[in-house]
Order: structure tokens, then C-alpha cells, then sequence
């Protein structure tokens, strides 16, 4: 399993769930990965479990400085990325709502993380990108982004759909510059983002009974077509969405 020998990655929202599960994978697969999560000791101590191909890097996407400088310190140690995967997020539940009960603040923050805090990302991956000759961007989307299933997450499904279309524009303009940009759909996929869901037995029943394939997804379950968009085999793919939703997105 080496077919991402010779390669850095950086993974946003590495300290647990879908970026540790990218971030292990990627490192089976013989890749160094940076952890990237704004929760400094619990970075610190996934990057630890991941052994010496494994770094650890503080770092809160809303907050351009800190994205910079992440960048900047990753490039003075030799560990400059050429693939990125942007997957830090929240969800915040028993606050995001329906558009006339969604208070402003609970809008801002989600759309400062998921959003603003995507495209800091994108913005510092693309010049690190292009120092190195072109490279991968891979975006985490959500099936809130395309269908009715946000529909009491106004402000996460909105954020998902301006990831979604961020993608396919910063495609369209760096592809002639080698780098190329994808994001990736999972499903309803039972990390601790979602424990509000999965902690309630009616709302897991009911959510799951919406995945054709009749379970959650699990974060090992993205972790392959990250890996073929990480590497060259995926060397023609970009602007695309690559769903993996158990058949969510087809009802």
C-alpha cells in the first residue's frame, strides 16, 4: 500500500472522526501527514498515536493569520503539502434551525468555520500548491448541500453548499496550474460531530432509514476515494463531487 509514497498531506479537523480516520489511511498508504485541528492537545496526541510520518499542527481555519502561519511553518520545516484535505466543520446542533427560528450569530459562526474557515484553507493550500508544481484539494461536502436532508440546518446546509460551489470554481481556475480540486459526500457518518444524532435512537432510526444501503456510514468509509483523489491516479478528476452516501442522494 504505498500509493502515496513521496507525498505530504495536511488534514483539517484531524484530531478525530473523518480527518484522523484520511490521516491514518494516508499514512498506511506511505504519505506524511500534518494534523490539522484547532484543539492543540488533542492534535498533539492523535499525531502521537500516528507515529513519525505524522506531524501536528495548531491551527483554527476562521482565522486567516493562523492558517498563514500554519503554512509558513509547515514550508521552514520541509513539510509544505502537496494535497490538502479541508474537513474541519461544526454542526451545531440545538442551535442552527429553520430559517425564521436561526438566530444570526448561530449563522455567522457556522459560515466563519465552514465556509470562510474552508476557503482560508483553499486560499493557503493553493499557493503552497503552486510552489510545489500542483497537487490535490480535497473538500468534505454534505448531502445538505444538494438535497432537503439540512432541512433544520440552515446555516450548516448553506455553509455545505458554498463548499460545494467553492470547489468547482478554484477547479476551473488552477486546473491549467496542475492542481486540481474535488470534494467529497459522505452520508450521514457517525463521528462525534453528530453525537446529538446518534445518541438519539429515534433520530439515528430515522435518518438511517434514508440511506438505501440500510446503515451509517463510518469514517473508514471515505477514506478510499480520498485516497485515489490524493493520489495520481486521480490525475483527471477535478471539479467533481465523488458521493459516498450509501445511495443517499438518489431518493
Amino acid at each position: 500500500m504505498t500509493r502515496l509514497q513521496g507525498k505530504t498531506a495536511l488534514v483539517t479537523g484531524a484530531a478525530m472522526g473523518i480527518g484522523y480516520a484520511v490521516a491514518e489511511r494516508f499514512i498506511a498508504e506511505g504519505a506524511r501527514v500534518v494534523l490539522a485541528d484547532r484543539n492543540a492537545a488533542a492534535v498533539a496526541e492523535a499525531a502521537g498515536a500516528l507515529g513519525p510520518l505524522a506531524r501536528a499542527a495548531t491551527m483554527d481555519i476562521s482565522d486567516e493569520a493562523a492558517v498563514a502561519a500554519a503554512f509558513a511553518e509547515l514550508e521552514a520545516a520541509g513539510w509544505t503539502p502537496d494535497v490538502v484535505v479541508a474537513n474541519a466543520g461544526v454542526q451545531l446542533f440545538g442551535h442552527d434551525a429553520p430559517a425564521a427560528d436561526l438566530d444570526l450569530d448561530v449563522w455567522r459562526r457556522t459560515i466563519d468555520i465552514n465556509l470562510t474557515g474552508t476557503f482560508l484553507t483553499v486560499k493557503y493550500a493553493v499557493r503552497a500548491l503552486l510552489s510545489r508544481g500542483g497537487g490535490s484539494i480535497i473538500l468534505t461536502g454534505s448531502p445538505t448541500a444538494v438535497n432537503g436532508e439540512g432541512r433544520d440546518f440552515t446555516a450548516y446546509s448553506a455553509s455545505k453548499a458554498g463548499v460545494h460551489g467553492l470547489g468547482r470554481t478554484v477547479a476551473a481556475a488552477y486546473a491549467d496550474r496542475g492542481i486540481r480540486v474535488n470534494t467529497v459526500q459522505p452520508a450521514y457518518t457517525e463521528t462525534p460531530l453528530v453525537a446529538a444524532i446518534t445518541d438519539d435512537p429515534d433520530s439515528r432510526a430515522a435518518i438511517v432509514s434514508r440511506i438505501p444501503i440500510g446503515r451509517a456510514g463510518t469514517p473508514a468509509d471515505v477514506t478510499g476515494i480520498m485516497v485515489y483523489l490524493a493520489s495520481d491516479e486521480g490525475s483527471f478528476a477535478t471539479g467533481a463531487t465523488f458521493s459516498v452516501d450509501g445511495g443517499m442522494t438518489t431518493l
